[in-house]
């Protein structure tokens, strides 16, 4: 399994999210995901770079660092014929170290022009039909289409890709999981469920690569580490769909105002102790995941980067766990 470094738009300037990307690069992690979002998840965190700028900037601070966004919504607020000429852009500028994750997004940040935020079903009918109307353009051919929920006349990428970017789906419900499975090169989640992996592998078509994603807090203070993640964090907890309908970031700090300090950090490793960071890593690779990215919450950044170079991917080398890119 290959571990990287998962760079957070909401929690970090632009700055300090490419600072991010050299420390990971320089700390030994075999690629970056970069969220894409338009609003935080809450005043904590507090940022929302635009994930096509941060692109260029990484490829210039860290190249040969492989970059997959987690994810993008191609369906709402930006057009997917936008998104296939961004992403064809990006895959250049990274010399073809590109992935591009999609999902049907959260009306958090796809209401902002005002549009209706759709059933899920239908949400994801327009995630098919994007990821359709991306591979299309990205042959570089004049397109025009006329769909059901997205129109397209005489469009052409004249900067397309040399090869086209494997396009991962992100999905949490077995609904979710058939169409990643049928339109995707691999797959997304955040939790080691085998059960998911299982169902995606099961139906593939196209690829069985499986990727996810890991929220830890290093810091000395197990306590302090357990309380920023409360603070920073607590809608990872919430339930149900409550992330995908809630429209604003004011909602969702009521919704998280609920979760409890031990719901906020059950699943996430706090504090000092490695082999609770390592129990977590095995855990995606027990499930099956190919790849897991690990984002560190708070301010701790280059102690953790240090920690995770000197002891956490050493031993994973050592035990077989870890297989960096070529390897």
């Amino acid at each position: 399994m290959k571990l990287g470094y998962f760079l957070a738009c909401e929690e970090f300037d632009p700055r300090a999210l490419v600072e991010q990307a050299v420390l990971a690069q320089e700390a030994g992690f075999d690629g970056l995901w970069i969220s894409d979002h338009y609003h935080p998840w809450n005043e904590q965190q507090g940022h929302s770079a635009f994930v096509w700028s941060m692109l260029g900037a990484l490829a210039q601070a860290a190249p040969g660092m492989h970059v997959t966004t987690a994810v993008t919504c191609p369906t709402t607020r930006i057009h997917p014929a936008v998104i296939a000429q961004a992403a064809a852009t990006s895959s250049l500028l990274l010399g073809g170290r590109f992935t591009l994750g999609v999902g049907t997004g959260e009306a958090l940040n796809e209401h902002i022009l005002g549009d209706r935020w759709p059933s899920a079903p239908e949400r994801r009918e327009q995630l098919e039909e994007a990821v359709e109307l991306i591979r299309r353009l990205w042959t570089g051919a004049v397109t025009s289409v006329r769909g059901r929920h997205y129109q397209v006349d005489h469009a052409r990428i004249y900067d397309a890709p040399d090869e086209p970017p494997q396009i991962l789906v992100s999905g949490f419900g077995p609904k979710s999981i058939e169409l990643a499975a049928r339109i995707g090169d691999g797959f997304v989640t955040m939790h080691p469920d085998a059960e998911a992996v299982g169902q995606f592998r099961a139906g593939a078509r196209r690829g069985q690569r499986v990727a996810g994603g890991l929220k830890v807090c290093f810091d000395q203070d197990e306590r302090q580490a357990r309380e920023t993640v409360h603070r920073v964090w607590p809608n990872e907890a919430l339930p149900g769909e409550l992330a995908q309908v809630l429209p604003t970031t004011p909602h969702i700090e009521q919704a998280s105002s609920l979760v409890t300090l031990e719901a906020a950090t059950s699943t996430v490793p706090c504090g000092p102790d490695l082999e609770q960071h390592l129990d977590a890593i095995r855990a995606y690779e027990q499930a099956g995941f190919d790849e897991l990215y690990v984002q560190q919450i708070g301010p701790n950044q280059r102690e953790f980067f240090n920690a995770y170079r000197e002891h956490v991917l050493p031993h994973l080398q050592r035990h077989g766990e870890y297989v960096r890119a070529g390897h």
